[in-house]
């Protein structure tokens, strides 16, 4: 699961499609190169702008050719390039033919009006190029507009008629809208009929037809204005989403002798030595060698204390320096550290798209037609049977309902919505590959958790001593620490740190490990035993049975007492078990390798619903299929764990959810979710996040298709005017945008 698996015999690329803004375009685009001999896996991102596909490997160069000569006679405006991994620059692939586009001034379609405030950063290296560019287009528009409108204005306060009247309003309506007709023109002769263009094209063309000539000049005017608005609101809602994820470092300081110069992080390599001064991000993975500091790591894990780091401590690429000047001895290209894996891994999160959003894409394709159809009867068929009827009232009409139908409200707001609920998830740690999988989130009935390293810290802690009459506590764990002292299992190291003070070799003699037993040693010529029952058992002296890990201790073949040992249970584990009830979780299972007795504690201890022990990998996944048989349909199964010996559980749940820990490789590769954070309650952000994005998606889903049956009829019937059919689309793809954006606000819990 996880990410999109690659086969060997195919690379995946990735195309940069500058000028993107219009979803109907993304939709053509999409399904034009999955039609190309030789791609597999194609996708379009409309969030940002990227087409991302699997070519063969020996046809690689003549496909990425052919998709964007595609792209190029689909959406000409459109300026194709070759997105470079790391997203630092991209290499030009093909030269805007004469930048037309530019000059033609057609800002106003949702189309290359993206300069606007900043142009949605693809830390592509022309950002300010397409802010310039984006300003000359807005600014040549609303020229355009402002001497249309007075035009128009003069033809309707004069008292024309006739030829004159006629060449007023055309002029005004060729130096509005003529970029549209030229538009659904170019698009025909391709055989892209149903699109805005032709929809609006049509419309007007008609009004003046039946002699409306100020009503279709005005719709223009209103429409391009609209789509001015509705650009600058979906470039808004793009520069939101991408300022949440705004963790790529820009340069990295590498030292070199007692010199440092700035570099591009892609640069550096693994060895070398990086200097982050106070206020700076950290561009790469790497180990601190020298000077200490606090480190800011919301960027990357959504939690906002600092941390403290040191000589030896990790730091990782997009943790921010606050106060210390450090030195970082680096251990991954830039290629592979955690802040590129990120960014990789959120940018292509819109690639696996929702079923909702399937289901919008597919109603798009056949609803613009079916509406076309309707139109043409409309405008045909009262007139012939209806008496006193005219034709260029019904031809009104059709045009009303035409103008209506164009569904951008819903293929423009709901990718947004999506990407707009994993934007806000990456923000608080929790990273989401693929909207489909937020979707799931939304049905999940059963949590199934692994122990160690998830419920559990993952470390072991001394939590209680236990000696015999004759002896203290700290005595007891004196004589365990020493027996300990060459052993490297993470028990005997919990007893020696409990012990916390310095052991003297001289002290011990005779030292023997007992192989599954423990160890037999004299301490200062006394003969200890430390290890487990069947080592008390075997020298014949008695000891209590106790559960979970235990060490028992005796001093001279005499009991002397037992220490427990137990992983240490996380903070928050207790919460996450509460938080997910609250949700209607219908049931919560553990499953873990560990004694049956120490499950059992753990699961009373959080409340966990059932708990089996003692497992290995494969018997998880049969517990994980036990409960696929028993579920409904549409009910889903998440399973947690530490990634790296859950992959096949991870892999067979409905969402795999990672505690990825920081830059835990394994844990990122493997599943769907990945809590960077460690903490188990991030699962029930998680699905409030999902549950909060499906609501704001249906919410537009519901609101656009309402408002367009309300004014389809009142169209129908004559009521709707030309005006209230823009609103109806431009005006609610705006209010659909901005109810989008709201999926971002989602508080830190």
């Amino acid at each position: 699961m996880g990410q999109l698996g690659q086969s060997k015999d195919t690379v995946k690329r990735e195309l940069l499609l500058e000028g993107l803004d219009c979803a109907n375009c993304a939709l053509k685009i999409e399904n034009g190169v999955k039609k190309i001999q030789g791609v597999s896996d194609c996708s379009v991102n409309f969030v940002n702008k990227t087409l991302s596909f699997e070519a063969d490997k020996d046809q690689n160069e003549e496909i990425v050719s052919a998709a964007t000569k595609l792209v190029n006679k689909l959406e000409p405006h459109i300026e194709v390039s070759i997105k470079m991994k790391g997203g630092s620059g991209q290499m030009r692939a093909k030269e805007q033919a004469g930048h037309k586009h530019a000059s033609d001034g057609h800002a106003g379609h949702s189309h290359g009006s993206g300069g606007h405030e900043g142009h949605s950063h693809d830390s592509d290296g022309h950002e300010g190029h397409s802010h310039d560019v984006g300003k000359e287009k807005i600014r040549i528009m609303l020229i355009r507009l402002a001497v249309g409108a007075v035009v128009a204005g003069v033809g309707m306060l004069g008292s024309f008629s006739g030829w004159l009247e006629l060449t007023i309003f055309l002029v005004a309506y060729l130096l509005i809208g003529g970029d549209i007709v030229l538009q659904a023109v170019k698009n025909i002769l391709r055989g892209q009929v149903f699109d805005e263009y032709f929809l609006m094209s049509v419309a007007t063309i008609g009004a003046f037809a039946i002699q409306q000539y100020p009503e279709g000049v005005a719709v223009m005017l209103f429409y391009q204005v609209g789509e001015l608005f509705q650009s600058i609101a979906i470039n808004r809602s793009r520069k939101s989403i991408s300022a949440l994820l705004d963790i790529r470092p820009d340069y990295a300081n590498l030292k070199t002798g007692n010199d440092t110069k700035r570099v591009s992080p892609e640069e550096v390599n693994i060895g070398d030595h990086i200097v982050v001064k106070p206020g700076e991000k950290i561009p790469l993975d790497g180990v601190v060698i020298e000077g200490s500091s606090a480190v800011d790591t919301s960027a990357l894990t959504g939690e906002s204390m600092p941390r403290e780091v040191e000589v030896k401590s990790e730091v990782l690429g997009g943790f921010i320096n606050k106060n210390g000047v450090i030195t970082v001895e680096v251990t991954k290209l830039f290629g592979e550290s955690t802040v590129s894996k990120i960014l990789e891994l959120v940018e292509n999160a819109s690639s696996k798209k929702a079923p909702t959003e399937k289901f919008i894409s597919k109603f798009a394709r056949y609803y613009t037609p079916v509406v076309v159809i309707v139109a043409l009867l409309l405008a045909v068929v009262p007139p012939l049977v209806l008496s006193g009827a005219t034709f260029s009232d019904w031809i009104y009409r059709a045009l009303v309902f035409l103008v209506i139908s164009c569904p951008c409200a819903l293929v423009v707001s709901i990718p947004l919505g999506f990407f707009g609920g994993i934007g806000a998830a990456s923000k608080t740690g929790i990273l989401v590959k693929g909207s489909n999988y937020l979707e799931a989130l939304n049905n999940v009935k059963y949590v199934v958790f692994d122990k160690t390293g998830t419920l559990t810290k993952g470390a072991f802690k001394v939590t209680s001593i236990n000696p015999a009459a004759e002896l203290s506590e700290d005595e007891l764990l004196e004589y365990a620490a020493f027996a300990e002292l060459h052993s490297t299992h993470p028990i005997a190291e919990s007893i020696k740190v409990a012990y916390g003070k310095e052991i003297k070799e001289d002290q011990l003699d005779g030292y023997n490990e007992i192989s599954g037993h423990g160890i037999q040693v004299n301490v200062q010529g006394k003969e200890v035993l430390a290890g487990n029952i069947k080592l008390m058992n075997k020298y014949g002296i008695e000891a209590p049975n106790e559960s979970g890990t235990v060490i028992h201790v005796a001093i001279e073949k005499k009991y002397a007492g037992f220490i427990i040992i137990s992983d240490e249970i996380k903070d928050d584990s207790a919460k996450a078990v509460r938080s997910l009830k609250e949700l209607g979780i219908k049931k919560i299972v553990m499953l873990t390798g560990d004694a049956k007795a120490v499950g059992d504690s753990v699961g009373k201890q959080l409340g966990i619903d059932e708990v089996h022990a003692e497992l290995l990998p494969q018997h998880k996944v049969e517990e994980i299929e036990k409960l696929m048989q028993s579920k409904s349909p549409k009910e889903k199964i998440i399973f947690v764990g530490d990634g790296i010996n859950d992959t096949p559980v991870l892999a067979r749940a409905d969402v795999g959810i990672a505690m990825g820990g920081l830059g835990s490789d394994a844990a990122i590769e493997a599943a769907d979710i990945v809590i960077m954070t460690d903490e188990p309650s991030k699962i029930s952000t998680a699905i409030r996040i999902a549950k909060r994005t499906r609501r704001i998606v249906w919410q537009n889903i519901i609101f656009a298709l309402s408002v367009k049956a309300v004014f389809l009829i009142l169209g129908a019937f004559g009521i709707a005017t030309m005006w209230e059919a823009v609103f109806s689309d431009v005006g609610v793809t705006m209010i659909a945008v901005l109810n989008a954006m709201r999926v971002l606000n989602v508080s830190k819990s």
